[in-house]
């Protein structure tokens, strides 16, 4: 497919790119940084005419895309004041599904957060693993996501065929990054994650794995390594951080307390990278 990837100089964009090229796939790059090439465009997605221009077409790039991956965003708060976050990423989110919709592109797949399920977890969830089905926003970024979920799912009625997916991202970890395991033994090391993280290459994995199995209609995926990021086993991470929460009979013992079940068991998800 020609699959255009707004976002594609971040952390896992660059993965993205490079998983979907490997898969054979035709990739324009979409950023606000870089050079200019032959599959790369510079862009600012805050502008609706750009993107919409951009979905439909950019001289010696592209005459028409035939799949959309939008991961482009202010990644964290407090990089700008916590309303420009807001307003910043889901006005870029509505931008570019918009465009794809104007442009009759049918197949989306977009970037969304473990901040859209209750990070940093100062609030106990309802049960661990934590899976898709709960939603709860503690900040601008994660409200943003909320929000751009619930404008997705509507979006996808709007054509025929159209398949919208969201990828509920944790904290993505490069191939250089590994360091920031010598913390793992810490008791309360991720917490605020619930010890949830993922490799930048497989979470282009899945990015390309939602591509291939997009089918009509709008699905949320946890995206998290299977496994966690601590030393301490889940059940026991699960006692200290969260007393009293119904912890699954079936949890693994480093099984990841965001759920990647439905990833797994829908997309066959499986992670190739492990801190361990």
């Amino acid at each position: 497919m020609i699959i255009g990837v707004t976002g594609s100089g971040g952390k896992l964009g660059r993965a993205t790119v490079e998983r979907l090229r490997s898969d054979g796939h035709e990739v324009i790059g979409f950023d606000t940084v870089g050079h200019p090439g032959p599959g790369f465009t510079r862009i600012d997605l805050t502008d609706y005419g750009q993107a919409l221009d951009a979905m439909l077409g950019v001289t010696a790039r592209h005459s028409g895309l035939e799949a959309l991956v939008h991961l482009a965003a202010i990644p964290v708060n407090g990089l700008v004041p916590d309303a420009a976050t807001f307003h910043a990423n889901v006005a870029v989110t509505f931008n570019t599904l918009f465009a794809a919709h104007r442009a009759g592109i049918r197949r989306v797949v977009f970037a969304s957060s473990i901040t859209a399920m209750g990070f940093p977890f100062d609030e106990a969830p309802p049960a661990l693993p934590v899976d898709e089905s709960y939603s709860a926003a503690n900040n601008t970024y994660g409200l943003g996501k909320v929000v751009e979920e619930a404008m997705a799912a509507q979006m996808a009625r709007w054509g025929e065929d159209v398949s919208i997916t969201a990828l509920r991202f944790t904290n993505v970890v490069a191939p250089d990054e590994y360091e920031i395991f010598e913390r793992a033994s810490e008791p309360d090391y991720r917490r605020d994650l619930i010890g949830s993280w993922i490799d930048a290459r497989d979470g282009a994995a899945a990015v390309a794995l939602a591509l291939a199995a997009g089918r009509p209609g709008f699905e949320v995926y946890n995206v998290a390594a299977p496994t966690s990021g601590t030393r301490q086993a889940s059940r026991a991470a699960a006692a200290r951080w969260f007393p009293g929460t119904p912890v699954a009979d079936d949890l693994g013992e480093f099984e990841s307390l965001m759920s990647t079940r439905k990833l797994q068991r829908e997309l066959g998800f499986r992670a190739e990278h492990d801190w361990r």
